[in-house]
């Protein structure tokens, strides 16, 4: 099997998987329309409800989207698919890089879906901050990709399901993807260190907040440094076994 059509392979897998699909991209979407929709007339924040709501559904779902592919590796390793891989000619990067391919392109879905349902009601942004909102939400995502190999390599395809849905709540509370849990104070500065904040923040460039800080990109350098130093040394553990 050549790199070409592995890659392919994977993408087709990816989106032929229902489960995922409905967790990943349609139940954001229904959550959104739900409560957005029954607040499409209100702000916060002097916002529009549904552009605010947008925002955060939209890096719920790319979350979710991203780390799905630790699912995969964590069953494929089960089942020994990966130790059989290892003995082809498949590259390591090639397999990796086919899950963090086809976890991008669920999430770029997930991201149209979710800014076509907040245009029908009613968000209108200009081009450059759509775009750029797109842009610095996919390099938000880079410590969560390396986050769900991680996982996908620590935990069995049981409890991966509650781990990652665990993981991905918890992420997306605390980074604010359901409305803020604090302006200031002590909790503010502890959510600050959070990559899932910054991914939310992202989305203010939507809402005419600016580009992100430099904190923002230390904080995601930081956990994306050291997710893959974890995942490394999981991965060269894993390999090393009988």
């Amino acid at each position: 099997m050549n790199t070409g059509t592995y890659v392919r392979f994977e993408i087709l897998r990816t989106f032929r998987n229902t489960r995922f699909f409905i967790f990943s991209l349609i139940f954001p979407l229904v959550v959104f329309f739900t409560v957005a929709g029954a607040n499409r007339h209100a702000t916060i924040e002097g916002i529009s409800f549904p552009l605010y709501y947008m925002v955060g559904m939209a890096s719920w779902a790319a979350m979710s989207s991203v780390m799905a592919g630790g699912a995969r590796i964590s069953l494929e390793r089960s089942v020994g698919w990966t130790r059989q891989m290892r003995i082809t000619p498949l590259k390591i990067s090639t397999y990796f890089g086919a899950k963090v391919l086809s976890g991008y392109l669920m999430a770029i879905v997930g991201l149209a879906l979710l800014f076509g349902a907040g245009t029908s009601l009613g968000v209108h942004l200009s081009g450059v901050h759509w775009l750029s909102t797109v842009g610095l939400l996919l390099v938000g995502l880079i410590p969560f990709v390396v986050m769900g190999i991680l996982l996908g390599h620590l935990l069995s395809p049981d409890s991966m399901g509650p781990g990652l849905g665990g993981l991905v709540a918890v992420m997306a509370l605390l980074g604010g993807a359901w409305g803020p849990l604090a302006k200031s104070g002590g909790l503010h500065d502890i959510v600050e260190n959070i990559p899932s904040y910054w991914l939310v923040q992202a989305g203010h460039v939507a809402l005419g907040g600016g580009v992100w800080p430099v904190r923002a990109w230390i904080v995601l350098a930081a956990w994306t440094l050291v997710l893959l130093r974890l995942t490394v040394r999981v991965y060269h553990r894993d390999t090393a076994r009988v």
